[in-house]
Parts: C-alpha cells; sequence; structure tokens
C-alpha cells in the first residue's frame, strides 16, 4: 500500500523520452489491461482506447499539434476517446431510440469514463517504471484528428497519453493549496490570497516551459472568446444539439 501512495503522490509529467526504447508487448498489455479495469458508471465503460503505432500516424498528429512532438518520440501513444458509438448500436439492434445529444448528460459521463480509464493507464505506466504525458492538444484540430483516426460520429477524442522511458528527469511540480481544493461538508469559500500564494510557489518552482504565472495563463485561456470549433465539432458527432 506504501509504494502504491508513493506512486501517486510522487507523480510527474514526462516530455522527453529515450527514442531508442520499445515498449515490450507485454508493458503495453498490462497498461491497457488497468486502464480497461477502472471503475466506469454503471459499467458502461463509454470510452475506447486507439493505440497508435504507425510513424506516419504519429509524424501527422504531431503536424496538428506541434508543440507535443513527443507524440512521435515516445515508444508509443493512446488516444482515449468518449465512445457513445457501442450504445449506439446496441439502439439500432433493438430498433430503439437514442436520445445522445439531447442532453450534455451523456458526454459528462462518456468523458467521466475516458478520464477514469485514463488516469488508470498513467499509474499502471508510472507502476512499470516508465513515464508519461497526457496531451489535451489533440482537440486544437480536433476535425483533422477525428478524419485521421477515422473516427465515427457519437465518439469523440479527449486526450492523448505519450509513454516512453524517460529520458530526463522531472521534479515533483507542486499543486494548489489544499485549502482551495479540499472541502468538507459543504463547498467552502476561501481567501483569494491562496491563489497568489500559488503563483508564488510556482514562480520560485521555476518549470521552464511556463512563461506565464498560473493565473495569468488561465486569464488568458477563459478571457477569450470561445472558438466554437469544439462544440461544432460535438454536434456533427450527434453528441451535442
Amino acid at each position: 500500500m506504501t509504494d502504491t501512495l508513493n506512486l501517486l503522490q510522487n507523480h510527474r509529467t514526462y516530455r522527453q523520452f529515450d527514442e531508442s526504447y520499445e515498449l515490450s508487448p507485454e508493458e503495453l498489455q498490462n497498461i491497457l489491461n488497468s486502464a480497461r479495469q477502472a471503475p466506469s458508471w454503471m459499467n458502461g465503460q463509454l470510452y475506447s482506447i486507439i493505440v497508435v503505432k504507425d510513424p506516419s500516424i504519429r509524424e501527422k498528429l504531431v503536424a496538428l499539434s506541434p508543440r507535443n512532438p513527443h507524440i512521435r518520440k515516445s515508444s508509443v501513444f493512446l488516444v482515449f476517446l468518449a465512445d457513445l458509438k457501442r450504445t449506439q448500436k446496441v439502439a439500432v439492434q433493438h430498433q430503439a431510440d437514442y436520445h445522445v445529444g439531447d442532453s450534455v448528460d451523456p458526454l459528462l459521463v462518456a468523458t467521466a469514463d475516458c478520464a477514469l480509464a485514463l488516469e488508470n493507464a498513467v499509474v499502471a505506466t508510472s507502476a512499470l517504471g516508465l513515464g508519461s504525458v497526457v496531451v489535451g492538444g489533440i482537440r486544437n484540430e480536433i476535425d483533422a484528428v477525428a478524419e485521421l483516426l477515422h473516427l465515427p460520429d457519437y465518439v469523440f477524442p479527449v486526450a492523448g497519453l505519450s509513454i516512453g522511458k524517460p529520458a530526463v528527469d522531472m521534479e515533483v511540480k507542486p499543486r494548489l493549496p489544499e485549502k482551495a481544493v479540499v472541502h468538507f461538508d459543504t463547498y467552502q469559500d476561501y481567501d483569494y490570497s491562496l491563489i497568489e500564494d500559488y503563483d508564488i510557489t510556482m514562480k520560485k518552482f521555476g518549470e521552464k516551459r511556463e512563461t506565464k504565472d498560473w493565473t495569468q495563463k488561465f486569464l488568458d485561456v477563459y478571457s477569450a472568446e470561445p472558438t466554437g470549433k469544439i462544440d461544432a465539432f460535438l454536434k456533427k458527432q450527434g453528441l451535442l444539439k
């Protein structure tokens, strides 16, 4: 139990991998088995995983997400999908109505199922002495990624996962103060100084790839006008009306 807790509490993200390292079939299978054993709503398992080994496909993914060259340089790249196509097949088979898209709830459930499977894969990767990085950037050019991976309707790419042998050691990144994240019994407001303190903490941590304060980074993200690209994709896939 102590080993498991240490693994979870010392998680770190790796973006640089030994390109000569080949993931064994046993290692990959252990990661996939662990991902598939994740909890899911009603045992629905509303996700799928694409194992991307083909170098040409991975090169194209890097071209679509140029800030993530590790997609090509890692040992394997997994794409985790929220998948409501499987249950649509059930509805077709039984000639039943299928109201996915009438509410956002099915998409939220499938995304949660997908995220749980993804986290299991991350933990399994660490347990094998390997490293990984979650790649949300695959959603930036979501239509092109969907076409490249031949995604059918009712399927949405949530995130990718680069896996390999780390080439550079990384420090454990500080997290937000507990009082800003953990609440007991009810949601409780907290002083904004906790967020300001985290800016200072991250500045001292000095991660080279972070060029902005934590607060500024998310100010920039959420003050910008939405492009509508994701919404349009979800509607096209039948996941949102």
